[in-house]
C-alpha cells in the first residue's frame, strides 16, 4: 500500500529536480495521452536529444491510440484537467486553501483504489444515473435496455428464465473494489464540494491506469521504435555517438528494479526474431511462416498489458540473457533467492497484476452496525507495507469520519489494523 500525497508529490519533485541540476539524472520529455497527443520537450536538449524524444514519443503516441487498455480513456483529459485546476481553485477562495489540502492529501492517499474495469465502469454510470435523478428530484427509474436477439438464446433457455436485475443491489455489489467511489458515495463526513474533489481525483487516476498496467510494454515499444526511426537518419559519426549514449543510458539495466525500457525492448525484439524466423517445429505445430514478426508485434500491441505481455513472450532464455533473479532481505542482507526462470517470470508477473497496486475492497460500510468502514486486503501472497498502511489509515478515517479497519495478513496470520482517529491498533485475530 501507497502514501500518495501532496507532501509526498512535493518531495519527489524536490528530489527528481535535484538529481537533474546535479546532473545525475534526465528528464528528456513529457507525453499527455489525447487526441491529438501533446509532447513537451526540454529547451536544454541538444537537437540530436530532442529528435530521438519525437522518435521516442511517436511510438507512445501509437501505443496509446492502438493498444486496447486505453480505449476507454478520454482524449480530452488536458481541458478537463484544466477545468478541475479552476474549480479547486474557487473552492479555495470559498472554503480556504489549508481545508483543501488537506482533503487532496487524504484523496491522494487512497485515490489508486479504484475499479476500472467493465465492472467498475457499469458502477460508475450507476451512480451517475442516481445523481442526476437525485439532482433533479426524479424519483422514476430509467427504461431498460431491451436485448437484442441472439444467435445463442436456446442456450440461455436451457437454464430457465434470467431474473430481472436489481438495479439497486448491483452498485453495491460491483462498488467494492472501487474504494474510492464508495467513499464518495456513502461518507457522512463529507460536504457536497469535498465529494467534487474526489470525484475529479478518481477520474484522473482512471485515465492514468492504463499507463499503470503497460508501463513495460509502452516504454519498450516507444524504445524499440525510437531506435528504428534514428537508424534511418543520416547522422554523422558524432551524432551516432551522441546517440548511442543516451541509447545506452536509457535501457541501462538495474541491479535492484526492472527497468521497464530495457525490459521492454528486449521482449519486442525478441517477438520479431521468433515470428521472422521460426523454427521448423514452430512452422509445423503453429503455422509460423518466415517473415511475420512486425505483423506479430502489431497484434501483440494491440491486444496484451503487461501481465500478459510477459506471461506469453518473457521465455526461459530471454530470463537468462537478461540476468533475471528474485531477490529479497535475509536478515540484515539483500540475497538472490530464486533463479529459476517460470518463478522469476511469475513473480515479475504477480508484481504486475492490478499495476502493481495491493487490491482493497469493502466488506462493509456498517460494521459492527456502528457505520465503521471494514477494508479488507486481498492478500495473495504479498504482505502490505505496515509503515504505508499505518500512516494511510487516518487518510481513511478523514473521509469517512468513524473509525477504519483494514483486515490483511501478517507472517501468516490473520489480523486488522484499526483507526479511530487517535491511534493505530492492530488484533490478530483468531485461528
Amino acid at each position: 500500500m501507497s502514501v500518495s500525497s501532496s507532501r509526498f508529490f512535493a518531495k519527489t519533485f524536490h528530489k527528481m529536480k535535484l538529481e537533474y541540476d546535479l546532473g545525475l539524472s534526465r528528464i528528456y520529455e513529457l507525453v499527455i495521452n489525447s487526441n491529438p497527443c501533446y509532447a513537451f520537450l526540454l529547451d536544454g536538449n541538444t537537437l540530436l536529444q530532442n529528435k530521438t524524444v519525437c522518435a521516442h514519443v511517436l511510438g507512445h503516441c501509437d501505443f496509446f491510440k492502438n493498444n486496447a487498455a486505453f480505449r476507454h480513456t478520454s482524449r480530452d483529459m488536458v481541458e478537463r484537467m484544466a477545468s478541475s485546476a479552476e474549480r479547486i481553485y474557487h473552492y479555495e477562495l470559498e472554503h480556504g486553501r489549508r481545508r483543501v489540502e488537506e482533503l487532496l492529501d487524504a484523496g491522494l492517499a487512497i485515490a489508486e483504489h479504484v475499479d476500472p474495469s467493465e465492472k467498475g465502469r457499469n458502477a460508475r454510470r450507476a451512480a451517475k444515473e442516481r445523481m442526476y435523478r437525485q439532482r433533479l428530484g426524479q424519483r422514476a427509474e430509467p427504461p431498460r435496455k431491451v436485448r437484442e436477439p441472439g444467435p445463442y438464446d436456446d442456450l440461455f433457455a436451457l437454464d430457465g428464465p434470467l431474473p430481472e436485475p436489481d438495479e439497486e443491489s448491483i452498485p453495491a455489489r460491483v462498488l467494492n473494489k472501487d474504494v474510492v467511489l464508495f467513499i464518495i458515495e456513502n461518507s457522512s463526513a463529507l460536504e457536497e464540494w469535498e465529494r467534487d474533489i474526489l470525484s475529479m481525483l478518481r477520474e484522473e487516476m482512471l485515465y492514468f491506469w492504463p499507463q499503470l498496467e503497460t508501463k513495460i510494454m509502452n516504454e519498450g515499444w516507444a524504445t524499440y521504435w525510437h531506435l528504428r526511426i534514428m537508424r534511418e537518419m543520416d547522422l554523422s559519426d558524432e551524432e551516432a555517438l551522441e546517440f548511442a549514449k543516451m541509447h545506452s543510458g536509457v535501457v541501462l539495466p538495474s541491479r535492484t528494479s526492472i527497468n521497464p525500457y530495457h525490459v521492454g525492448l528486449a521482449i519486442w525484439e525478441d517477438i520479431e526474431r521468433r515470428w521472422n524466423e521460426p523454427t521448423k517445429e514452430e512452422q509445423e505445430r503453429y503455422g509460423r511462416r518466415p517473415g511475420e514478426g512486425r505483423e506479430k508485434m502489431f497484434e501483440v500491441r494491440e491486444i496484451e498489458t503487461d501481465v500478459s505481455f510477459l506471461r506469453n513472450y518473457l521465455t526461459k532464455d530471454l530470463i537468462e540473457k537478461l540476468d533475471l533473479y528474485v531477490y529479497q532481505k535475509v536478515g540484515n542482507d539483500w540475497r538472490v533467492v530464486e533463479k529459476d526462470w517460470e518463478k522469476v517470470r511469475d513473480e515479475l508477473v504477480a508484481s504486475r497484476i492490478n499495476g502493481g497496486i495491493p487490491v482493497l475492497y469493502v466488506e462493509d460500510g456498517d460494521y459492527r452496525r456502528n457505520g465503521e468502514l471494514l477494508i479488507r486486503h486481498a492478500f495473495e501472497g504479498m504482505e502490505l507495507d505496515l509503515r504505508h498502511l499505518e500512516k494511510t489509515l487516518p487518510y481513511f478515517y478523514r473521509l469517512w469520519g468513524r473509525p477504519v479497519h483494514l483486515q490483511t495478513v501478517v507472517e501468516g496470520r490473520d489480523v486488522t489494523f484499526s483507526y479511530d482517529g487517535k491511534k493505530v491498533q492492530r488484533s490478530f485475530l483468531k485461528d
